[in-house]
């Protein structure tokens, strides 16, 4: 049995100004609209599909595996942005990257503060 996930919801107050954010840092395509969502595809076949919540925004956690070289482009853009960002989810540690399982990382707030993070090797190291 093969298990993957597809795609997931993110709840946003604007999603065309959320899809926007995402692509534009992440160095992604521009976010098509489908139905109510505008999605956001990653490489590996997962999408985020943004979508305008009825309500209140939970704030949520999304991390991307990245090379080196992409870890440099977002985090430039980050930077170019004036974007605060950490070197842990708590947010305590603002202006550094982190060196965790041998690689870099480091978190950054998009549109309604759900955290995104940005990692080179997967938790656990690159054998993981």
């Amino acid at each position: 049995m093969s298990v993957e996930l597809n795609h997931t919801i993110v709840h946003a107050t604007d999603r065309d100004a959320t899809a926007a954010f995402l692509t534009s840092v992440l160095g992604l395509p521009d976010a098509p609209a489908y139905g109510p969502f505008r999605v956001v595809a990653l490489s590996n076949g997962v999408s985020l599909d943004v979508m305008t919540a009825r309500g209140p925004v939970t704030p949520q956690h999304y991390a991307f595996l990245v090379s080196d070289a992409e870890f440099d482009a977002i985090h430039a853009r980050i930077v170019e942005r004036g974007l605060t960002f950490w070197a842990d989810p708590m947010r305590r540690e603002a202006g550094r990257i982190n060196h965790n399982d041998g690689g870099r990382g480091l978190y950054w707030p998009a549109p309604d503060d759900h955290n995104l993070e940005i990692i080179t090797v997967p938790y656990g190291g690159a054998g993981a």
